[in-house]
């Protein structure tokens, strides 16, 4: 083996060519963006929070509940959500419905944000589509553990996504954030 092959020269300057063409490459096109020409392709640069990116419409966001016509939850508290979750992050405490054509009703439904990672699986395995991740809302926070935890009325005031993917209501505000 010779000098060149011995220290991977003519590999690390290939490398090293290539990377380079790339940031020139990118750089001229974000200087084209930044003075307003429209033609400009490639990466460029978006001005968080006042630009925001289009959502994919199987974007998995923050959870609801869905009601039923007469405002009660579309929820049978089968438990299927709370036994498929691989975070263990749903709780539900079944009770009796009114109704007596409806088996149950869950009289507490808790998703603890703080330990759920987002993989859908309550919504995929709930037979009645009573829980659905399609609110767009993807920017929640809290100061503490418990106020990750979202309960029933807060799941159900919750509203889906807007055609253009933005979200339509309001983040809910843990309770200890509020003022």
């Amino acid at each position: 083996m010779n000098l060149g092959q011995r220290f991977y020269l003519r590999e690390v300057f290939s490398g090293l060519g290539l990377t380079a063409g790339h940031f020139f490459r990118n750089m001229g096109r974000h200087i084209a963006h930044s003075l307003g020409r429209r033609d400009a392709r490639g990466a460029v640069t978006i001005q968080y929070p006042d630009e925001r990116r289009r959502l994919a419409p199987r974007l998995r966001s923050l959870h609801r509940l869905v009601r039923r016509e007469d405002g009660s939850p579309r929820c049978v508290a089968c438990m299927m959500c709370e036994t498929v979750c691989p975070a263990r992050c749903i709780y539900i405490v079944a009770d009796e419905h009114p109704n007596p054509e409806i088996e149950k009703v869950p009289s507490r439904f808790d998703i603890d944000l703080g330990k759920c990672v987002f993989c859908g699986y309550c919504v995929e395995a709930c037979p009645e589509d009573a829980i659905r991740m399609d609110t767009g809302i993807l920017e929640f926070s809290s100061y503490s553990r418990g106020g990750m935890i979202y309960s029933k009325d807060a799941l159900l005031a919750l509203e889906p996504a807007g055609p253009d993917g933005r979200p339509t209501s309001p983040v809910p505000i843990p309770a200890d954030r509020r003022p």
